[in-house]
């Protein structure tokens, strides 16, 4: 028989029955967990699927007045909310008082038939309408609460979104995506329960117990003791049984995350996978994933339907203390049968909610945890943006470096005392090794990072002095990683002027011999792009980012390995447009392609974030220094 799956602590993942390579994965988000306390959705690619354990908050109590906070402007919906769940309690507390008339007029209209039988029927009419109107305002509950949830969601995803779109890219850096989709998504939905459910539900769960709990120890306190008895078993086993079934449940997830991750990278990859004859590699580690998803769903779904059983078990143990002691009472002549049988609907309602809150401890807590991460996002200062200084018009294009210094880390510089003059309409190309600051310059011009030291001037403006739209607005940008979202074609490229017409739009494609592709297509400019341009190829959806670049008809352009993705043919139309798109524009062109800097007014060679050579191309090789050996080794293939 399979054994059952060891327990994990808080911030561990299952040991797991799987093959080394997935193993080493679960081993990895193991450590990130520990590292990061990362709710689901960090780690490696493969565990972007996984629900983490239960992380409590770590300030319960400021999370919760934070999330009530929220409702400001709502108070009318959480009155209402608590009104009728005081009512609904009141309901609950007065049946079985009506029941227990009822039953105990049954004993006496054997003597007095009529008047007895009326006044039994009269119980069993009010019985009935006041578990209707209960019903009914269950219904009123369920509905309010859902409005406030969702209203409260739509605040909160909507203030969320917008926050992101304001913070530093710096920290969005610090973050894998699926840690921030996970915040924004998962524990945004945990968010939404706790506001629907969890508030409402423990709020009218308390005010039942209490209730319950006032009317059994009025009625009878040996009775009380009886109904109570077996309430600390059935507390002591939902705690234990429940920490089983979410290490089961955990388990299952992380399987699941694992074999969705598996299947999507082999489907992805199939043309790799043919290539290397890895079919019954991925087929043997498909085959082990799926068992171990199956041993632990058996584990998983056993357990879980273990509790009811369990639960009504020891739930009747109580109501057969109750009804024992409440027979021999009965029988002394000191209550009633209607009593004992109120008093058992008096412990149910008391049964209920302590079960309820018990289940919903856990819940709460995770919701709490979910709501403090989606807050930390909250509380990420955005961008300080306290520039008011306005550019000229026209704006020139010069820009000025002077002794800038930046790092991503520190003790890590990636540019030290930099200095760059580019003059107005000038084309300045930057090259060097991979990690020499090419890419970092730009971002610094567009203000993604800021300056650790130094200025950075825009026709002799600090652009710090400058608003960041405004700055940006100047800037066309394209990077050597396109970005294309769902869409037309057409909706792409407008993506860089939103009020250029289509005949622009045609225009600009046409400059760059893109036009034609896209004319061959089934839709024409209204070919719908899925999966980031995923139906097109790499070299088209360049094309694309580059005519939207165009369409932006800015003073400025920043081209980071812009051609690097597409075909000879193409680069020499796609350069051929540069040449003319770059009359009257600041250039600055990062490449790794030599081919397309060429024509480059000056070639600034970098090294460790310093200028080691700079000079026109002939001047370059003429030196035959770190230029030289660059283009030695990419055009005629010798060791530089």
């Amino acid at each position: 028989m399979t054994s059952l799956p060891p327990s994990p602590d808080r911030q561990n993942v299952t040991n797991l029955r799987l093959p080394p390579r997935f193993q080493k994965l679960v081993e990895a988000y193991r450590r990130h967990a520990q590292i990061n306390g990362a709710p689901g959705g960090g780690g490696p690619p493969h565990m972007r699927h996984l629900r983490t354990p239960i992380v409590r908050a770590h300030s319960p109590w400021q999370t919760f007045r934070r999330i009530i906070a929220m409702a400001k402007g709502r108070t009318a919906w959480i009155f209402l909310l608590f009104c009728l769940a005081i009512i609904s309690s009141a309901i609950g507390l007065y049946a079985p008082l009506l029941m227990r008339n009822a039953v105990d007029c049954i004993r006496i209209f054997e003597k007095q038939p009529e008047t007895d039988m009326d006044r039994f029927l009269l119980l069993l009419a009010a019985l009935a309408g006041l578990y209707a109107f209960s019903t009914f305002l269950s219904y009123l509950q369920g509905w309010f609460s859902e409005k406030l949830a969702q209203d409260t969601l739509f605040s909160l995803r909507q203030n969320l979104f917008n926050h992101l779109n304001k913070v530093a890219i710096r920290f969005l850096d610090t973050k894998t995506h699926g840690e921030i989709l996970s915040r924004a998504a998962n524990d945004l939905s945990l968010v939404t329960n706790l506001v629907s459910r969890g508030i409402v539900s423990f709020f009218v769960s308390i005010v039942s117990l209490l209730c319950a709990l006032g009317a059994m120890l009025y009625f009878s306190p040996l009775l009380t003791v009886a109904a109570v008895s077996t309430i600390p078993l059935s507390l002591l086993a939902t705690k234990l049984l429940s920490r089983h079934i979410r290490n089961c449940f955990l388990s299952q997830q992380t399987v699941l995350g694992l074999l969705n991750g598996h299947v999507e990278e082999i489907f992805s990859a199939q043309k790799n996978v043919k290539a290397f004859n890895h079919e019954a590699t991925a087929i043997d580690e498909f085959n082990a994933l799926n068992r171990e998803m199956m041993r632990i769903s058996i584990w998983a779904r056993i357990l879980a339907g273990s509790m009811p059983p369990l639960m009504n078990m020891l739930n009747n143990l109580g109501y057969a203390f109750l009804i024992g002691t409440g027979g021999y009472l009965a029988a002394k002549g000191l209550i009633t049968i209607g009593t004992i049988l109120a008093f058992t609907q008096y412990s149910r309602q008391f049964n209920g909610p302590l079960m309820n809150m018990a289940n919903q401890y856990n819940d709460i807590q995770a919701a709490l945890a979910g709501a403090e991460r989606v807050f930390a996002l909250l509380d990420e200062p955005p961008e300080a943006d306290d520039g008011t200084r306005e550019l000229p018009q026209p704006l020139q294009g010069e820009i000025v470096f002077d002794n800038v210094c930046f790092a991503y880390k520190e003790g890590e510089p990636v540019l030290q005392n930099f200095s760059l003059h580019v003059k107005p309409g000038q084309k300045i190309a930057l090259v060097g090794t991979t990690g020499a600051g090419k890419t970092t310059i730009a971002s610094l011009l567009m203000r993604f990072y800021e300056l650790n030291s130094g200025t950075i001037t825009l026709d002799g403006i600090d652009i710090t002095d400058i608003p960041r739209d405004t700055l940006r607005s100047r800037i066309a940008m394209v990077l050597q990683d396109t970005w294309l979202f769902s869409g037309t074609i057409r909706d792409n490229i407008r993506y860089g002027n939103l009020d250029a017409t289509n005949e622009q739009i045609e225009a600009a494609t046409a400059s760059i011999g893109a036009d034609a592709f896209i004319r061959r297509l089934p839709n024409g400019y209204d070919t719908l792009i899925s999966d980031n341009g995923g139906n097109i190829s790499q070299g088209q959806r360049q094309l694309i980012c580059i005519a939207r670049a165009i369409l932006a008809d800015a003073p400025i352009l920043i081209l980071d390995e812009a051609t690097s993705n597409v075909d000879t043919r193409t680069e020499l139309l796609v350069q051929k447009a540069m040449l003319h798109l770059m009359k009257g524009r600041t250039c600055i062109v990062i490449a790794h392609r030599l081919s397309t800097i060429r024509d480059a007014d000056s070639i600034q060679v970098l090294e460790h974030g310093h200028i080691i050579e700079q000079g026109s191309r002939q001047q370059l090789l003429d030196a035959k220094g770190a230029y030289w050996r660059l283009e030695q080794s990419q055009y005629l293939g010798g060791d530089c």
